[in-house]
């Protein structure tokens, strides 16, 4: 019987983003099942910092997902592609009367067309049992009281998972929507901004606390290896969305 494991055996997996959080998670798990891991982002020192954490299976490029001559010029690099999974994204969030038209644009800008443009970029690499994951975000389907760009970018991505997962068959897309993640993301926010939203998020799951970026990587590994998964949005967000 064929083992998760062995799935990625030998495989190439591309993570953008995979220099720190989440991104980082998949591709240690991805090293451990055999594969060869790809690491994408901006800033290099990250970048090659996680190359050596990883080992020899490990290999980096800088890009801006923002930039089509830039995804473009990544993806020459790669041969072919067996997994794919994004997580860098750069955006505003605020309330609908008080955020400018731009604000409000940016997670559509950075992360669903940051997404978009990375597949885009990929198709001619992925291989026939490819699988392709996309970030989103709990708030897709329980929205926080003013952030309506922020959860239609989420849905929109979630759409787009969908409307991929038809067309691009056999190839399998999916989305992944985490919940409130003590990890990289919020470290990089002020304390007291961060306590208070794991605090909420904590008393407004059925878990009853935050997830970790473990978790999450654990759920992007599933939708990676289980072959018979596309066109599903997986919710590690404990229960947040029930409440």
């Amino acid at each position: 019987m064929t083992t998760t494991l062995s799935l990625l055996s030998g495989k190439t997996v591309v993570l953008i983003g995979g220099g720190t959080g989440i991104g980082l998670r998949v591709a240690q798990l991805a090293v451990d099942a055999g594969a060869q891991v790809v690491l994408g982002g901006r800033t290099a020192s990250k970048l090659e910092a996680a190359a050596s954490q990883l080992g020899e299976a490990a290999h980096w490029f800088t890009v801006d997902t923002s930039d089509d001559d830039s995804v473009k010029a990544f993806f020459t690099n790669i041969p072919s592609v067996d997994a794919l999974f994004t997580t860098a994204a750069d955006y505003q969030v605020g309330s609908f009367r008080e955020q400018s038209v731009e604000d409000a644009a940016s997670p559509f800008t950075s992360k669903f067309w940051g997404q978009y443009r990375v597949v885009h970029a990929a198709l001619d690499k992925l291989t026939p049992t490819a699988s392709v994951v996309l970030m989103s975000g709990a708030a897709s389907v329980r929205p926080p009281a003013a952030a309506a760009a922020y959860v239609a970018a989420n849905a929109a991505i979630e759409g787009l998972g969908r409307g991929l997962a038809v067309e691009l068959s056999p190839i399998r897309v999916n989305t992944v929507a985490p919940g409130t993640i003590d990890g990289h993301l919020w470290a990089q926010r002020p304390a007291e901004v961060r306590e208070s939203a794991f605090t909420w998020s904590a008393e407004n799951n059925v878990l009853g606390r935050v997830g970790n970026e473990d978790e999450i990587a654990q759920a992007v590994f599933y939708l990676f290896t289980n072959t018979y998964t596309t066109g599903s949005t997986l919710y590690p967000d404990g229960g947040y969305a029930l409440r």
